[in-house]
């Protein structure tokens, strides 16, 4: 499905691969609604968004919120026509710490955001997409779905919740016109950790300092090439595609890799 003259609906689209991908869409000719829990983040998407030429619409809401996500598509729609496609791309990561360690709360927030999230943002929309000549459900998952990271286990899970739901739902919507695709980034640089309120970590640790990050505007176009050839599934960046390829071959030398690598940012 080519995006433009297509409306698209983008979550987490106020900072990082989300703001990203609202300018690669509207670069593209498509009108952008965008959806963010952060006004001002948001604000200044719509700023740069405007001043490319595009058309926006500014959707201040958590993905969490049940009622919030069942109101968006009738509010996108007044403001800029039926939704032809939905990218889920808000996430947040979890405190870097063990199992043993993490609040209830905190993991709760985590699966709440990155796959309840998701969840209903897919059953809010699926009623008008299955009504589009065609149309697209592109899911973010992580590299974190099959390939474990230390202290990040239920991040890790809910991406890999995302990984089986789209899957499933690509199965289910085999004889539509709906195209679905799941997408694995590796390490993108994003400001994750501060959207995720983990103001306290280091960023500049040695873990993190020799992690290859990918830019946002590359994953961002990769991902829109996506919805355009119906791929059902992507990998972004050279960590993502070497681990997906190793954790097949031998998951456990892969998750002893990644110990290795990432062990020190464990509080």
């Amino acid at each position: 499905m080519l995006v433009k003259n297509k409306v698209v609906v983008v979550t987490g689209a106020g900072s990082g691969m989300g703001r990203e991908i609202a300018l690669e869409l509207v670069r593209r000719g498509a009108k952008v609604g965008m959806v963010d829990f952060r006004a001002e983040s948001l604000a200044e998407t719509a700023k740069l968004v405007n001043a490319a030429g595009g058309v926006c619409s500014s959707h201040v809401l958590d993905v969490s919120d049940a009622a919030a996500v069942a109101a968006l598509p009738k509010a996108v729609e007044a403001k800029l026509g039926a939704v032809d496609a939905i990218m889920n791309n808000a996430g947040i990561i979890q405190p870097f710490v063990r199992i043993n360690d993490l609040e209830l709360k905190d993991a709760a927030h985590v699966m709440a955001v990155n796959f309840t999230g998701p969840l209903m943002l897919t059953k809010a929309f699926l009623p008008g997409l299955l009504k589009r000549p065609e149309a697209h459900i592109l899911n973010v998952s992580s590299m974190g779905a099959y390939a474990p990271v230390p202290g990040q286990s239920v991040y890790g899970a809910s991406k890999a919740a995302i990984k089986l739901f789209t899957e499933g739902l690509r199965s289910e919507l085999l004889n539509t016109k709906i195209g679905v695709t799941v997408v694995f980034p590796g390490a993108i640089a994003t400001n994750i950790a501060a959207n995720s309120g983990l103001v306290g970590m280091d960023a500049d640790s040695d873990a993190a300092a020799a992690q290859k990050t990918t830019p946002a505007p590359l994953a961002a176009k990769a991902m829109v090439d996506a919805i355009e050839k119906n791929k059902p599934r992507i990998c972004i960046g050279s960590d993502a595609k070497l681990m997906d390829r190793l954790s097949r071959l031998n998951p456990v030398f892969a998750a002893n890799l990644i110990y290795k690598q990432m062990a020190s940012l464990l509080k």
